[in-house]
Formats: structure tokens, sequence, C-alpha cells
């Protein structure tokens, strides 16, 4: 695993992605796939990834996440 890690860190790296950009994807890819995995239990999903509830519901919001870990669609 830290070898794939190494491979995406140096390809980003050379597609000039910038370290936020990437810090916000990853954050956003775990979170959804702990939610996804807790079947958008936010209390279950926050206790996994180590944060308090509150955390996770503002990283929701942020993310534009559905409570399932779905990107929101946009109103129209």
């Amino acid at each position: 695993m830290k070898d794939q890690l190494e491979g995406l860190v140096v390809q980003m790296v050379e597609d000039g992605i910038l370290f936020d950009e990437a810090v916000g994807e990853f954050e956003k890819r775990f979170i959804r796939k702990v939610l996804e995995g807790a079947s958008g239990n936010q209390s279950r999903a926050a206790e996994v990834l180590g944060m308090h509830r509150n955390t996770l519901s503002r990283k929701i919001e942020e993310y534009k996440l559905d409570h399932n870990g779905h990107r929101r669609k946009r109103a129209r």
C-alpha cells in the first residue's frame, strides 16, 4: 500500500496538484467510504474516523455529501 501511495503522490506532484486540493479530495473520499460502510450512521462513522460527530457533520456539509456519503445533487 505504501508503494501505491508513493506512486500516487509522485503523479500528483508531477500533475501540479496543490497540497490543499489533494488533502481535501482524500478526506472527502475517506469520509464517503466510511459513511457508506456505516450505512449513513454519522455517530458510528465519526467513531470509526476518530472525530466528533459535529466535526463530521460540518465536513459532510463542506463536501456537500448526503448522509450516506454520496455527493448531493444540485437543486434546480
